[in-house]
């Protein structure tokens, strides 16, 4: 079967090949009416665009795939584009490693520029906010781009490889729950991120399913960023009467709990003594932390494994796949943090 080439869609289009070429690199050339025109065509033809690489001597003989995380200090993001990068290697691709650093336009102009050249695909944590704009994933299922997402985004049916933070969340608050704590609040991560939205649902629907009631006050906003964790914390203490804290603190991700547990320590609270903690991600370091942490436990190696497998999958495909999606388990692992609270 003759594979449909640049020509073949302006053909069809009635546009000329820069045209088609102005659409797939995104410059701004082009009319609104006539880019939708041409990425339709792409999506009817099955047509992948071939970077500029492919056009070299020896071009079909490297393989790459990329991957956009959104922090590259993160270990949690490290981890996960290890996983990808072993899986990769496997199957002859090399693995180009960016990040966002949380910038929406930053991922924008990665996926762009992964599509446009001879990247073959990517992998996407996504920066999934409420206003956030997410044309490029359309452009990139328009062109028929191969790519996964490392979360859901609203409105974009693509392949996604993830866990379930709802469900993690109302495991550490029942975990909480049994060993007695009734003042239980949650320091929730960024106001507009998806799983911070997913967190919060988990940690409410624990209460929904006990005999102890909810209550809106049980939820704070401290963000994921070490320094302004680490002040809304001090804030939040500084204004309450020791007799008002609560008993445990369930967090939105590990680096958060480390924060948190240098402001408890500057606040004179103990650890798990007087509050409990429970992180989230089971990063690499969380075992050595000043005080070991209780964690939920995602398997990041896995994932990046399992988004890689679907990937390649995809890539290697001569007819477009169904759309999966893949939820990995969690596991709550109990260490030093925490504490049994006796009525």
């Amino acid at each position: 079967m003759k594979k449909t080439t640049i020509e073949d869609v302006a053909k069809r289009a009635g546009v000329s090949k820069g045209t088609v070429s102005a659409v797939m690199n995104a410059r701004n050339t082009v009319s609104l009416q006539t880019r939708d025109h041409v990425l339709d065509v792409m999506k009817e033809l099955h047509f992948r665009p071939q970077g500029i690489a492919r056009n070299l001597r020896n071009g079909n003989q490297y393989k790459s795939i990329g991957i956009i995380i959104k922090d590259v200090n993160y270990p949690f993001f490290t981890e996960i584009a290890s996983g990808v990068g072993e899986y990769a290697n496997s199957k002859g691709y090399s693995l180009l490693i960016t990040s966002s650093e949380y910038s929406h336009k930053a991922e924008e102009r990665l996926s762009q520029f992964f599509s446009a050249k001879d990247i073959k695909g990517a992998i996407i944590a996504p920066i999934v906010e409420g206003t956030a704009e997410i044309e490029h994933l359309f452009k990139l299922k328009m062109i028929n781009y191969p790519f996964v997402l490392l979360a859901d985004v609203k409105g974009i049916q693509a392949n996604v490889v993830a866990i379930d933070n709802s469900k993690a969340i109302k495991k550490a608050v029942k975990f909480l729950m049994d060993h007695g704590h009734t003042r239980i609040v949650h320091f929730a991560g960024p106001p507009s991120s998806s799983h911070t939205l997913e967190r919060i649902e988990g940690f409410r629907n624990a209460f929904s399913e006990s005999t102890l009631a909810f209550r809106e006050e049980m939820i704070f906003s401290v963000g994921s960023r070490h320094e302004e964790s680490y002040n809304n914390t001090l804030d939040y203490f500084r204004k309450r009467d020791r007799s008002e804290y609560p008993t445990a603190i369930v967090c939105f991700n590990d680096g958060q709990a480390l924060a948190i547990l240098a402001a408890l320590k500057e606040l004179g609270i103990r650890v798990p003594g007087d509050i409990s903690i429970i992180g989230n991600d089971d990063i690499s370091y969380a075992s050595i932390y000043p005080v070991p942490l209780t964690t939920i436990r995602a398997p990041q190696r896995e994932i990046g494994e399992r988004a890689a497998q679907l990937l390649i999958r995809n890539i290697e495909s001569s007819r477009p796949l169904p759309v999966e999606r893949v939820v990995l388990e969690t596991e709550l692992i109990v260490r030093d943090s925490t504490r049994d609270i006796v009525r």
